[in-house]
């Protein structure tokens, strides 16, 4: 070593600041300037390398590995730089913990943070296989992630204070007490919440299909974490809790591909035979003429109080109900039209009073 260099060193051990050197304060700075461009440098190697790998995989897994190593900042860097080089330093007790928290702190933040994308990654990619329903897809994936970023959270503060020398025993404690309190007031909302998750994973209905619960019914139009909304024939928006949903019977008229019709006609009892024979075949005819219409079956099933009841039987091909009643209006037109050609009266209700002398 050149004896100008060991002069100033010897020169800088010899000034005093406090109870550190001008040496000391020369090799903390020197230990972050280092420091922090190893890092920056270590940075641009891994995301240099990663982008190259990316370009050669199809999966974008790596894309979120560059992503998290992409978004730390420099000022990160510079605080663990600032934090190694002040341990050549002599500090008083009460700066060294302030500084080992800051530290600490800031650490575990990143960290979190950097957990939390990679969470988002999972849960993003997860729920976008099971469904194309973005609206859906968004509130369950936005309830998955607070939940996640809650636990995520709570561990990183009980590991902080613990790194700390914080006796974090009684606290754990006190947060499995508190959260039993707290999953006991919100029994009815996490219910709801819950049940959101098996409407989506076990999909008895998505947006967008025609559902009957109970009395009411109506075409889904949003499922939330706590409810869903239908959007009712009469144009009135339906909101029905989660819970409900999951525990009553649903009808589900999307995955219909058919619709049955069934419906009885009553002629009079001064129809001809002949005429009646030929009541199955002309009601085949209406039916068969329209392209959307599968015939099944009509029988003279009953002989009523007022009239010969007929049961027809057809099928509209379409999961639409107002296309459906305009497919039976025009069958019901045609029918009337060929009983009236055959002469052929429709029966009501009527009453014959016989007087006797």
């Amino acid at each position: 070593m050149p004896t100008e260099i060991t002069n100033f060193i010897k020169y800088l051990h010899s000034i005093q600041l406090g109870q550190n050197s001008a040496y000391d304060f020369s090799l903390a700075l020197a230990i972050l300037i280092g420091l922090w461009i190893l890092l920056k440098i270590i940075q641009w190697i891994v995301v240099f390398k990663l982008k190259r790998l990316a370009k050669k995989t199809k999966t974008d897994f790596d894309d979120v590995i560059i992503e998290i190593f992409s978004k730390i900042k420099p000022p990160f860097y510079i605080l663990i730089s600032l934090y190694f080089g002040i341990q050549v330093l002599t500090l008083n007790d009460l700066a060294a913990k302030i500084i080992k928290f800051v530290f600490i702190i800031i650490l575990i933040y990143e960290v979190v943070k950097a957990i939390g994308r990679f969470i988002d990654f999972l849960i993003n990619k997860y729920f976008s296989k099971l469904t194309e329903e973005k609206s859906q897809n968004r509130a369950l994936v936005n309830g998955v992630r607070i939940i996640a970023k809650i636990v995520l959270w709570s561990f990183a503060l009980v590991l902080a204070l613990s790194n700390l020398g914080i006796n974090v025993t009684s606290l754990i404690a006190g947060l499995g007490i508190g959260g039993i309190a707290i999953a006991l007031a919100l029994q009815n909302v996490l219910s709801d919440i819950f049940s959101s998750f098996s409407i989506y994973l076990d999909k008895p209905f998505t947006i967008g299909d025609f559902i009957v619960v109970g009395k009411n019914n109506g075409t889904v139009e949003y499922i939330g974490l706590k409810s869903t909304r239908l959007r009712s024939p009469d144009g009135e928006q339906l909101i029905i809790s989660n819970k409900e949903l999951t525990d009553a019977r649903i009808q589900n008229f999307e995955l219909l591909k058919k619709r049955r019709i069934l419906m009885t006609l009553g002629v009079t009892y001064s129809t001809p035979a002949d005429k009646l024979n030929k009541i199955p075949e002309m009601i085949k005819q209406a039916v068969t003429q329209i392209d959307t219409a599968e015939f099944d079956r009509c029988h003279l099933k009953d002989f009523g109080s007022s009239s010969l009841d007929y049961e027809l039987s057809y099928f509209v091909k379409s999961q639409d109900y107002g296309k459906a009643m305009d497919i039976r209006e025009k069958i019901n037109l045609e029918i009337f039209k060929a009983f009236g050609k055959e002469k052929i009266e429709f029966a009501y209700p009527t009453q014959t009073i016989y007087l006797e002398k």
